[in-house]
């Protein structure tokens, strides 16, 4: 069976963010997938060492990547960038767990510009041999389409189903 996880870079506890996410990673269940979701919120992170093998969960996140078929990475828009949280995770991940994993991208802004956020993930998802997804999806003022653990715009949330059914898709062919 085919596994898709989410990681969702939000801290907040209403995140539009894990919102999201969740609409997509439903949409890969749909489509046949075993899902998870890692909230990057919740757990034991430390910020990154190089120096240090292990910190926190950093190793059993790294398994649930590395196991996984296919991953739908989320965040907000913080400065024109992704956030520092998903920045740090993202920090403990290599080609090892990355490599053969579609990857499907999701950035929720609080104003109107996503569009930096998600060329800065397709450039260090590609960086460690992940494959992105052609499919991506960008949500402007998402607060304003979010709302009580669902995407309120039909436009909007048939293009967040698609990411997941796309991450399938792809984690399917790329299945050695």
């Amino acid at each position: 069976m085919t596994r898709v996880v989410a990681i969702s870079g939000s801290r907040r506890t209403e995140s539009t963010t894990r919102t999201a996410l969740r609409v997509a990673l439903d949409a890969a269940a749909d489509a046949g997938a075993e899902t998870a979701l890692i909230d990057l919120g919740t757990v034991d992170l430390p910020l990154y060492h190089p120096d240090e093998d292990e910190q926190g969960d950093s190793e059993r996140l790294r398994r649930r990547v590395r196991e996984a078929d296919g991953v739908l990475a989320g965040t907000p828009v913080y400065r024109g960038s992704y956030s520092s949280t998903f920045k740090n995770f993202h920090d403990f991940c290599g080609s090892e767990e990355y490599e053969y994993t579609a990857v499907g991208l999701l950035a929720t802004a609080g104003g109107g510009s996503y569009g930096g956020t998600l060329e800065h993930l397709r450039s260090t998802f590609r960086n460690v041999h992940a494959w992105t997804v052609p499919h991506e999806v960008g949500i402007r003022n998402a607060s304003s389409v979010v709302d009580d653990g669902r995407i309120t715009d039909d436009d909007i949330r048939q293009r967040t189903e698609r990411l997941g059914r796309v991450v399938v898709e792809h984690a399917e062919r790329l299945r050695r």
